[in-house]
């Protein structure tokens, strides 16, 4: 089982969206953590994205796992960017 850093990147435009499709959003995070496939998740502080840290096999499967998310489904997001992470100090060090 591999970490990933996930980078949201939220269009301008779509603040409105967000706000609708947030609950499901969030049910579907809330989902995932409890699988242990969400280790944690929130938006920036300026609104214009989020960072989210996922596990997963392998990219694919991160990639599928993505498109699920409802704010994907309501073409909330602009971009996504993925990256496996090791991480080597903290509370997410467990999972490297």
């Amino acid at each position: 089982m591999s970490v990933f850093a996930v980078e949201y990147v939220y269009g301008p435009d779509t603040s409105d969206l967000r706000d609708e499709h947030r609950p499901a959003h969030r049910e579907w995070l809330s989902s995932l953590v409890t699988d242990g496939r969400v280790l944690a998740s929130g938006a920036f502080a300026d609104g214009a994205g989020a960072l989210l840290i996922f596990t997963a096999d392998d990219e694919l499967g991160l990639n599928d796992l993505l498109r699920q998310d409802p704010f994907a489904l309501q073409g909330a997001i602009a971009a996504v960017k993925a990256t496996e992470w090791k991480p080597g100090i903290g509370l997410l060090s467990q999972y490297a």
